[in-house]
């Protein structure tokens, strides 16, 4: 019961962010705070990690990491001007659909699993770069919400290892359920 106790308040906890509250700041603390300064953010990558918890095996490494990679990748893109359509569309969605997957334990397979990772993680990043303030390093601020990320996976995993017991496995797919309904209320904001 203390897991599930645990659980719940981590995932919880996101619900008191504001999304995109501005992000002032050129070092790694200000690309550090940008995934944890907004609902929508937290909520996707703690949900790639209890996703990646509940497939197993590879998919432990393959989808935090691919998360990580192309969120890097759009982040420079982001940083670099380059147009992307629709991306708060898609980072509402990627809430909305990492939470389906969590709620229905969805078991891709990896590649297919690593190609939504991916293309959702695009957006993340290019949000990411774009906030970034002008005058920022990339690097060092890319660096810092590279590392808040992966901290953020590694939390989902960690609450996701509790999905082994039925009444951990039923709070992890809740939590997935409410995820989504977070991601339909931010998507329906932005329509």
């Amino acid at each position: 019961m203390r897991k599930l106790l645990v659980a719940t308040l981590l995932l919880a906890a996101p619900v008191a962010a504001f999304a995109h509250p501005g992000h002032a700041g050129h070092g790694f603390g200000a690309g550090f705070m940008h995934p944890l300064s907004g609902v929508d953010h937290l909520l996707a990558m703690l949900a790639v990690g209890l996703w990646a918890a509940q497939s197993g095996g590879r998919a432990h490494w393959a989808l935090p990491s691919t998360f990580v990679a192309v969120m890097a990748l759009g982040g420079v893109l982001g940083a670099a001007g380059v147009g992307l359509p629709m991306v708060e569309l898609g980072i509402a969605g990627s809430v909305a659909v990492f939470g389906l997957l969590v709620a229905f334990g969805a078991r891709l397979p990896l590649g297919a699993a690593m190609s939504v990772t991916a293309v959702l993680a695009m957006c993340h990043g290019y949000a990411h770069g774009a906030e970034m303030a002008p005058g920022a390093s990339l690097m060092v601020y890319g660096a810092g919400f590279a590392v808040a990320t992966t901290m953020l996976h590694g939390a989902g995993l960690l609450v996701g290892r509790m999905g082994s017991s039925r009444l951990g496995g039923l709070a992890i797919r809740v939590a997935g359920g409410a995820t989504a309904a977070v991601g339909a209320l931010l998507m329906a904001g932005l329509t």
